[in-house]
């Protein structure tokens, strides 16, 4: 077993001298809460700083998408109801999922935020929980997603809450006339190249490596489908790739 894999199944990991803890163990959802409650809402703020990456961002994003075959049919939007994970102040729902989307309910748990989304023509529910908290509504039990969106927000998460979202987003996906799940879940995050996971204490979050994702993903019963990276960004950001994801079983 592979020291990543260690880490993910055990909040610790132990040395001849020490026991240091896992950097998601050190993961505060109050501690990230408290510090996006004193963020602007705006593109600046959301993008600590870096608000001129937004249309970059967004492009890359609708280019693999649109490989997935979730763009615009002759004009029609391919995509009957999406979700965003963490949606901030709905730049990724304004900006490019209302583009593909009749329907975008958002997960955010910082309520000033998500206000100005609120009576937004095609924005559906606002669940103002955090991504651990999340649960698809009881009275709204047939709702299913033909996209699932998470983007700069799951290192929020610990490996055992990643994990266990994940399996939530797979249980809404949407499901064709042959029972196959049709459906999909997207992860967009920043990439750790230190050869092993960063925590950051000024939001309380983990980057997490390429190596991490793909053993949660696997252990959320999800498949890889597509994957790339984003190109375009400042070379002093991390690097950010993006994966397609549906159940195993489909």
């Amino acid at each position: 077993m592979s020291t990543s894999e260690e880490k993910a199944s055990d909040p610790t990991t132990t040395t001849a001298t020490t026991t240091v803890a896992a950097p998601d163990a050190k993961i505060s959802a109050d501690d990230g809460r408290q510090y996006w409650q004193g963020i602007d809402a705006d593109d600046n703020g959301m993008l600590g700083g870096y608000s001129k990456i937004s249309r970059v961002d967004l492009r890359g994003s609708r280019g693999f998408l649109a490989k997935l075959g979730l763009g615009r049919v002759k004009g029609e939007k391919a995509v009957k109801r999406a979700l965003e994970g963490g949606a901030g102040i709905g730049r990724i729902t304004q900006g490019l999922l209302l583009d593909v989307a009749e329907v975008v309910d958002v997960v955010e748990p910082i309520a000033k935020f998500t206000a100005p989304l609120a009576g937004l023509e095609g924005v559906g529910r606002i669940f103002n929980v955090g991504l651990e908290e999340w649960r698809p509504a009881d009275d709204e039990s047939d709702v299913r997603y033909d996209l699932v969106w998470n983007q700069w927000c799951l290192g929020h998460l610990t490996d055992q809450q990643l994990e266990e979202y994940l399996r939530r987003c797979g249980s809404v996906l949407s499901v064709g006339e042959d029972g196959r799940t049709r459906g999909l879940i997207a992860v967009k995050e920043n990439m750790s190249t230190t050869g092993e996971d960063v925590f950051d204490e000024l939001d309380s979050s983990v980057t997490r490596q390429d190596e991490k994702f793909r053993a949660i993903f696997e252990k959320a019963g999800l498949r890889i489908i597509k994957t790339e990276v984003q190109h375009g960004f400042p070379g002093e950001l991390y690097p950010v790739r993006m994966y397609a994801l549906k159940p195993k079983d489909t």
